[in-house]
């Protein structure tokens, strides 16, 4: 009689240690801002700390898995000094997009739905009379004849122009977006590291469009005292300086790089945790930590009026529930008709994902 045999599962434990070890290995590096040194340096701590590793898979044999799986480069040859590869920087993004979006549902083109028909992929119930220019494989066929024979007859039967009838098409739209983070000193204050948090936001987010909206652009900038652009490839790297929040400084960037595209579909999102507390005059800074300062609060809700007449919406996503704090996001998003989300660390990415999807689908004009 043919029938199964239950054995002991004897895992592959050199696969198991790296993978768990992998695991590990990449959020230090979020922590370290990509440093590999200073990753290993508490991966060794929690090694011997927890025993990660025996005698059979050791932290070398760790360490040249990595070399060997391309996640490590020397950083200059023969210097035993590494860094990590485009395959880690490309790892990091999955994983926090599985972290941060890990509820997304299967599906879609990477287009937009609007409420409006037109050139699109999703064939609705709708038809239409044919028009010049419209996809041959656009034509109802059977709605098509019978029009034919309406109009004809069966006997002198013909088809013409007149007769056609095409499925009407969603239309679908694109979207430009620049993501704002604040990397000012804030961000690390009171032991609370936000910037971690945040940078794994943004990292899930340009692998979100990447995957679902590769027709979308997607720019980053940080702004601490100056705002400047930073690649995608450069996120994992990002680290809060000695920054007061220059908000002006970055929204204005934003502004920049939004009326460059072509795209109908604009919005800023920008993650930050505190009030605006700088500006830059000429070659100076006017900088105020104290209160919410009428100078910089007046200049930056002017930049959000400024916003609205270009009909860009910001979404401000305030990781801070200050009293004081909520009433300055709440007249910046009254001046700009824009969004706003208080909320914790852990609820980040999720209110993220959902004012994304909602923006996505709405229509500017």
């Amino acid at each position: 009689m043919i029938g199964f045999r239950f054995t002991q599962f004897q895992p592959d434990k050199e696969g198991d240690n790296f993978e768990r070890l992998l695991n590990i290995f990449l959020e230090l590096l979020n922590y370290t801002a990509g440093d590999v040194q200073e990753a290993l340096h508490w991966l060794n701590e929690l090694d011997r700390e927890h025993n990660l590793t025996n005698d059979d898979y050791t932290m070398a044999d760790f360490i040249e898995d990595l070399k060997k799986e391309g996640y490590l480069r020397e950083d200059n040859p023969g210097s035993g000094s590494f860094v990590i590869s485009a395959k880690t920087e490309q790892t990091i993004r999955e994983r926090a997009l599985e972290e941060i979006f890990g509820k997304l549902k299967k599906g879609g083109h990477g287009n937009h739905r609007t409420p409006f028909a037109g050139k699109g992929d999703e064939v609705t119930p709708d038809m239409r009379p044919f028009e010049f220019g419209d996809s041959l494989d656009t034509i109802a066929l059977t709605e098509s004849m019978r029009n034919a024979q309406i109009n004809h007859g069966v006997d002198d039967f013909m088809l013409t122009e007149g007769d056609l009838e095409v499925n009407e098409q969603e239309f679908k739209t694109q979207t430009s977006t620049v993501v704002m983070i604040d990397i000012s000193h804030s961000m690390i204050l009171y032991g609370e590291d936000r910037i971690t948090p945040a940078k794994k936001v943004a990292m899930g987010l340009a692998e979100l469009i990447k995957r679902k909206y590769p027709k979308d652009t997607v720019d980053f900038i940080v702004f601490g005292n100056d705002a400047w652009e930073v690649e995608l490839k450069d996120l994992p790297y990002l680290k809060v300086g000695p920054f007061h929040t220059n908000t002006v400084a970055g929204l204005e960037l934003a502004m920049d790089i939004l009326r460059r595209k072509k795209n109908t579909n604009k919005q800023i999102f920008m993650i930050t945790d505190g009030k605006p507390t700088c500006l830059k005059e000429g070659v100076r800074y006017y900088k105020n930590s104290w209160g919410l300062d009428k100078k910089i609060i007046n200049k930056t809700l002017n930049l959000a009026r400024q916003a609205r007449r270009l009909d860009i919406p910001v979404t401000t996503f305030m990781v801070a529930k200050d009293s004081w704090l909520v009433k300055f996001v709440q007249d910046f998003t009254q001046a700009n008709n824009g969004k706003a989300y208080f909320t914790g660390l852990g609820k980040l990415g999720e209110f993220v994902f959902e004012d994304y999807e909602r923006n996505r689908r709405r229509t500017i004009r």
